[in-house]
């Protein structure tokens, strides 16, 4: 009302032709009408605080509760599931086969008979062997009855005895070789392979058969050398076989850490054990996946990565304390897993911290939060 009263007042008191005189005084009047009509009209003045100066809007932000949280490490890795224990038995002389006697599925034991190999030539060679020894003996048990009465010299009867060692000799070389032509089970186990088929000529250490020790699998994964150093034997591991999906998860545990890596890809071997194993369902190759904590990290207390910033080589968090304003808190950082970021000094639980833009805040703004987690 007191502005639009004096826009009125100015609009009657506009110049009109009368004398100049009463120009004059009508324009000190027109100003002073001016100057208060501007003082009027202009804006509420801002509350003062105590100090004297104006009190800034409380900013809205969001804030996390400081509490104990678990930044652990975990890998997954995926290889397929093995014996522990496989054997490949191979042929240790050359021939064909006259009888193959198991197939792949078959559970046997060590010295079962799983195949012959057509080695007549050899048992042919061992009877003239035989034969060849049965003459050298009664050779030589002439000669010592010679030698006891001294009628040849020593000279021939060290002879005598040599070649009796030798066809000796050659009775086991024979002996050994007719042996070969038996394929037999060194392990107690289960035919995972069979690679020949009776009739089939076969070379010396061709592989003919593989048996598996199927009481124990595992699974031998590739990990990564930065990874690797914090794994330990009996560690466990969470095991997950698609295969058997109702059976999931299964326990395993670190069985050996390989002492080298390999050439190409730089991964080191761990070996993980599978206990009753096929109680479960397992079978060799099926695909397993393995979770392993590799870097245990739980109940350290943490913050959000984009609340933590560095000014000057210090780090540093906004706290919100008690009155609702903000507290520039340095901090000791560790490590930064995810979204998350160790805090290892410098904030206790319970603390209120800002959860974005550190540096665009001030100390001592006062803040409203909008949104607080835990």
């Amino acid at each position: 009302m007191l502005c639009i009263g004096v826009a009125g007042t100015i609009e009657q008191i506009q110049p009109s032709p009368i004398t100049f005189k009463m120009r004059r005084e009508n324009g000190i009047l027109v100003a002073a009408a001016l100057a208060f009509a501007l003082v009027g009209c202009g804006s509420d003045p801002e509350p003062e605080t105590g100090s004297g100066s104006p009190e800034r809007r409380a900013l809205p932000v969001q804030a996390i509760e400081v509490a104990p949280r678990d930044l652990s490490r975990r890998v997954q890795v995926s290889a397929p599931v093995e014996p522990m224990r496989t054997i490949r038995l191979a042929a240790r002389t050359e021939g064909v086969l006259t009888e193959v006697l198991v197939e792949e599925g078959d559970e046997v034991s060590a010295g079962q008979l799983l195949a012959t190999i057509d080695v007549r030539e050899q048992q042919a060679e061992l009877n003239r062997a035989r034969a060849r020894l049965d003459e050298k003996q009664a050779s030589f048990e002439r000669m010592e009855q010679l030698k006891a009465r001294d009628y040849i010299d020593a000279a021939s009867y060290e002879a005598a005895r040599a070649e009796l060692a030798i066809a000796e000799s050659e009775l086991e070389l024979w002996q050994t070789r007719v042996e070969f032509g038996s394929v037999n089970a060194s392990i107690d186990g289960t035919v995972v392979g069979r690679y020949v088929e009776p009739g089939e000529a076969i070379s010396r250490h061709e592989a003919l058969f593989s048996i598996a020790d199927l009481s124990s699998l595992v699974v031998r994964l590739g990990v990564s050398e930065l990874d690797v150093r914090h794994l330990s034997f009996g560690d466990a591991v969470v095991v997950q076989i698609d295969a058997v999906a109702d059976q999931n998860p299964l326990a395993g545990m670190v069985r050996r850490i390989f002492p080298a890596a390999e050439p190409d890809s730089r991964l080191i071997t761990v070996e993980v054990e599978v206990p009753d194993a096929l109680e479960h369902g397992l079978r060799p190759g099926f695909l397993a996946r393995a979770h392993m904590l590799v870097d245990q990290r739980e109940d350290v207390l943490a913050v959000p990565a984009g609340s933590v910033a560095e000014s000057q080589g210090e780090y540093f968090v906004m706290v919100i304390n008690g009155d609702e304003r903000l507290e520039r808190r340095v901090i000791e950082p560790g490590i930064l897993r995810g979204a998350w970021r160790e805090v290892r000094a410098g904030l206790e639980v319970g603390d209120r911290v800002v959860s974005a833009n550190p540096l665009e805040m001030n100390a001592g703004d006062r803040v409203r939060i909008v949104e607080l987690s835990g």
